[in-house]
């Protein structure tokens, strides 16, 4: 197709598409006898991503760092696209709330500047948490041999000790039924989420590395994927029956920790569940036994390992899902691994 055709698919001008090739966002190829412009399907689904992704206000290089030149599937493109306008959706509700905030705790005589300048801080710092999270371990590079790479034996310092049971335990506590929607956040190649599928569960699997969903999507065809992470869950409020996570929570920080648990607080139904089997101490105090511990045996490989992540402190998630009305159970499997439990009450606060 050439490019008066796509623009007028597109609805855009064949001006906004040579200045998108020529910032290296797109790059038809060119015909051999008159050096003009062929787009293929490829091209017009990245075109149509680029376009969207303008529309709610990236810019050039931050739409080049999103794309990053790879090449992708037309539902790829899709998913990046519903990804970016639910991070800003969910940007706009931080807005909205804030300034209902600040009519509420302010008047025209401007009485109380220190509230209203606490409360613009407090937006600020949402916006850089959400934007700001990073992948250091690059699991995009992991996602073809994560399932053969889980180390179950032998090492003196194994994070996956208890992987199974974890998992097994997961699905036997949370209570769904066939028709229910259950969400699994971090869901790498599908360990956890496929789990439910022979009980009639719909699972959809979020994760921010889409060569991880590839590898699940190729694994189990009827888990639905979305691109996205724990501070920005692409769903609408109130959507889900259940979420479940595995080893995914400790990849990011405290402060985000609690981000994420109002996001799964956000989309999941009254009376909803949530379950959770991840790298976690009981607490601070058990935290500093367990390091001791390994470094009074010399086991430099568990001390880089913990502190290369963020394991949870177990009774400060506990304690924010209780003050928002769940009912909570926790499990432990070793001194790192525990899975918490917790349901929502049919009048629970939203977060």
């Amino acid at each position: 197709m050439q490019i008066k055709e796509v623009a007028k698919q597109l609805n855009t001008t064949p001006r906004a598409i040579r200045f998108y090739e020529e910032k290296g966002l797109i790059k038809p190829a060119k015909l051999d006898n008159n050096e003009y412009r062929s787009f293929s399907e490829e091209d017009i689904a990245r075109l149509s991503t680029i376009l969207a992704l303008r529309e709610i206000g990236f810019s050039v290089s931050e739409i080049s760092h999103v794309l990053n030149e790879e090449q992708r599937s037309i539902s790829q493109y899709l998913n990046i696209q519903r990804s970016a306008l639910y991070e800003k959706w969910l940007e706009m509700k931080d807005m909205i709330h804030t300034i209902d905030q600040m009519l509420d705790r302010t008047s025209d005589d401007y009485d109380n500047m220190q509230a209203i300048y606490q409360l613009a801080t407090h937006l600020k710092n949402l916006k850089e948490i959400r934007r700001n999270w990073q992948d250091k371990w690059n699991f995009d590079s992991q996602a073809k041999d994560y399932d053969s790479s889980i180390k179950m034996h032998g090492y003196r310092f194994n994070v996956h000790q208890d992987y199974d049971k974890a998992l097994t335990k997961v699905v036997e506590t949370i209570q769904l039924e066939a028709g229910n929607t259950c969400l699994d956040i971090g869901i790498g190649t599908g360990n956890l989420g496929a789990k439910f599928l022979p009980k009639g569960i719909n699972v959809i699997g979020i994760d921010q590395s889409e060569n991880m969903l590839h590898v699940c999507k190729q694994k189990h065809p009827a888990i639905e994927i979305r691109k996205g992470h724990f501070l920005a869950l692409p769903l609408m409020d109130q959507q889900v029956d259940g979420i479940v996570s595995s080893y995914a929570l400790h990849h990011i920080t405290d402060e985000e920790k609690i981000l994420a648990l109002q996001e799964m607080d956000r989309v999941l139904k009254a009376g909803g569940q949530i379950c959770i089997a991840d790298l976690m101490f009981i607490n601070e105090r058990q935290r500093k036994q367990v390091m001791k511990y390994f470094q009074d045996a010399g086991n430099k490989e568990a001390i880089y390992a913990i502190k290369d992540e963020y394991y949870a402190d177990r009774s400060i998630l506990i304690e924010w899902l209780k003050e928002h009305n769940y009912d909570v159970k926790a499990y432990p499997f070793n001194d790192i691994l525990s899975m918490i439990y917790a349901q929502k009450t049919a009048c629970g606060d939203k977060a």
